[in-house]
């Protein structure tokens, strides 16, 4: 029953363009977008400061504040906890206040050999709001097809923007 909730409550906050952009057994393309009610030095602050906004049941040690986003090539996304630790993603692209690449595979991908590269960029919208566009590229052999994964990494992801979008308009 938490799954379903979770799956509903996530859907409500899903943000505008949520979409998988293609996919087949080699990989998936994925493209999210939302605007927030803030400048994009805030938006972007905010993005840096991942364990006040990413979900909990996202992480390996069940703690989004053990999280951290070190902003600079060859950075780490990483997770500590105590001697357990884990690198998500190493960044690979900083332009401060507007974007920031990363490559690796999250959660159960990291696993499967894959290479995947993901976006954050900020930009400037009118009246002084940020539109955020989050992008997330998969590919690699799996058995099976990695396509079955796109929908689900879809979702996961776009939870993890509209907890971000949350954390903005508080």
């Amino acid at each position: 029953m938490k799954l379903t909730y979770y799956a509903f409550i996530s859907f409500l906050l899903l943000p505008a363009g949520a979409e998988v952009l293609s996919s087949g057994p080699n990989g998936f393309n994925l493209q999210l977008e939302t605007t927030v009610n803030v400048n994009t030095t805030k938006a972007y602050q905010q993005f840096l400061d991942v364990a006040q906004w990413w979900d909990a049941a996202h992480t390996y040690y069940g703690k989004s504040e053990n999280l951290s986003i070190d902003a600079v090539a060859g950075g780490c996304f990483c997770e500590v906890s105590g001697d357990r630790q884990v690198l998500h993603m190493t960044i690979t692209f900083v332009e401060p206040g507007k974007e920031v690449r990363m490559v690796g595979g999250l959660g159960p991908l990291q696993m499967l050999g894959v290479h995947g590269g993901m976006s954050w960029k900020f930009e400037q919208a009118e009246d002084n709001k940020t539109k955020i566009t989050h992008r997330y590229q998969v590919t690699g052999y799996v058995e099976g097809g990695l396509d079955k994964f796109a929908s689900i990494v879809n979702e996961v992801q776009a939870g993890q923007l509209a907890q971000l979008r949350k954390k903005l308009h508080r």
